[in-house]
């Protein structure tokens, strides 16, 4: 029994039964983060419990049916399918969730948009503004919730630097740096994957990489009115993956490096690259201000490093670090006891509870939740930071 809302058991139903509802989750993509958020869908009722729905897994999409097949075995999903349009004109789903490869987010999320399905999209939202400007406009139009999925913005320690600063602990904000370095391609046998793709992916480390610290640049200190860049692609041929005896030219960045001057007056620095030797997934952030600094490092996410000049003892000369671990902290009600940590796959349960809250009592995200805007935003910023690298000039920010 269902009731107007797709995808809702309902809710005379739920009242009688005394049940909690169901949503019905749909994902197009099945690897790496098709399993990332099948892990957050299912944990999440009992993590939030009572959660606001039950999530329902009822399709998984992917190209190959023999694999994604396995992973609907796998994940617990009641169908499977290869073409995306089944996933929109499925009437059992609420939430279409969008985890394919850069090129397949824009259509099949405007589509879903228009079918009155509520849209989760990972980062980056799109190849270029246009495509994400265009996806926006849709989830606009069509009045679904739409988030997108910048995780590290559900991260407790995260979300207590947004507090602080939203609180003026930090006073007027000086600098903002942050860095995101990983080691995986500098092989230079490396075989070409969808992300070195330009056609696939839009662009290298500028969208995978870049467009996590642009959002957490844009959310903890505030709107970029100017950037200048620098890009740099290390290795320009790469083999074929099906025919490693092939190479093909590489058309995206490698690496970049981009300085950022906000609204408020504060100026920053932005460095990305996927050719740092013992970096895994290195990404740091730290912001000055008159009254303090604030340091986070993803690789130990539980805890923020901070120092306020005129609050702590004499004898403190630096940072000290906090773990954001207590009950009191950002989610952590709904976790363990405090010192107990969480980790990055957390996030994701994050994710799935912020939607399918969202959903059914009709609640905003933002501002601490990205959405579609701030994907566009990102977008934005990242296309200047490309076109700089370009032009050689400093890019303004206009949305």
């Amino acid at each position: 029994m269902t009731d107007k809302k797709v995808g809702f058991v309902s809710m005379a139903a739920e009242k009688k039964a005394g049940e909690i509802p169901e949503i019905g989750i749909g994902v197009l993509g099945y690897a790496f983060m098709g399993k990332a958020h099948s892990n957050g869908y299912k944990k999440m009722p009992y993590i939030f419990w009572p959660p606001p729905a039950k999530p329902k897994l009822i399709k998984i999409c992917g190209r190959t049916e023999e694999k994604v097949a396995e992973e609907a075995k796998r994940y617990g999903y009641l169908d499977y399918c290869t073409d995306w349009h089944d996933l929109v004109g499925d009437e059992r789903i609420n939430i279409f969730v969008n985890v394919g490869p850069n090129n397949i987010h824009a259509e099949p999320c405007i589509e879903a948009a228009k079918a009155g399905k509520n849209v989760v999209c990972e980062k980056p939202l799109a190849r270029n503004a246009d495509e994400a400007k265009a996806m926006l406009d849709a989830v606009s139009k069509a009045g679904v919730k739409h988030l997108c999925n910048f995780n590290y913005r559900m991260m407790p320690a995260l979300i207590l630097a947004k507090k602080l600063i939203m609180d003026g602990k930090l006073g007027r904000i000086f600098h903002f740096r942050a860095k995101y370095l990983q080691e995986w391609i500098v092989d230079p046998d490396f075989p070409m994957v969808w992300r070195l793709d330009r056609e696939v992916g839009g662009s290298g480390a500028m969208g995978d990489l870049g467009a996590h610290i642009v959002d957490l640049a844009r959310w903890l200190c505030g709107e970029p009115k100017s950037v200048t860049a620098i890009t740099k692609t290390f290795i320009d041929e790469r083999p074929l993956l099906d025919d490693p005896s092939k190479k093909v030219k590489v058309e995206v960045d490698d690496a970049f490096v981009s300085t950022v001057e906000f609204e408020n007056g504060a100026i920053g620095v932005l460095e990305g690259s996927r050719f740092c030797p013992g970096r895994k997934n290195y990404e740091t952030i730290e912001i000055n201000g008159e009254l303090g600094s604030i340091y986070w490092d993803l690789e130990h996410m539980n805890y923020l490093n901070v120092y306020f000049k005129d609050e702590d003892p004499p004898d403190t000369v630096g940072f000290h670090a906090v773990s954001v671990t207590e009950s009191f902290h950002p989610y952590y009600d709904k976790w363990w006891p405090h010192g107990h940590i969480i980790g990055w796959e957390n996030t994701f349960v994050h994710t799935a509870y912020n939607i399918v809250n969202a959903v059914v009592n009709n609640v905003k995200l933002e501002p601490m939740v990205a959405t579609f805007e701030d994907g566009y935003k990102a977008a934005v910023i990242c296309d200047a930071m490309l076109q700089s690298a370009k032009s050689e000039r400093k890019e303004k920010i206009e949305y």
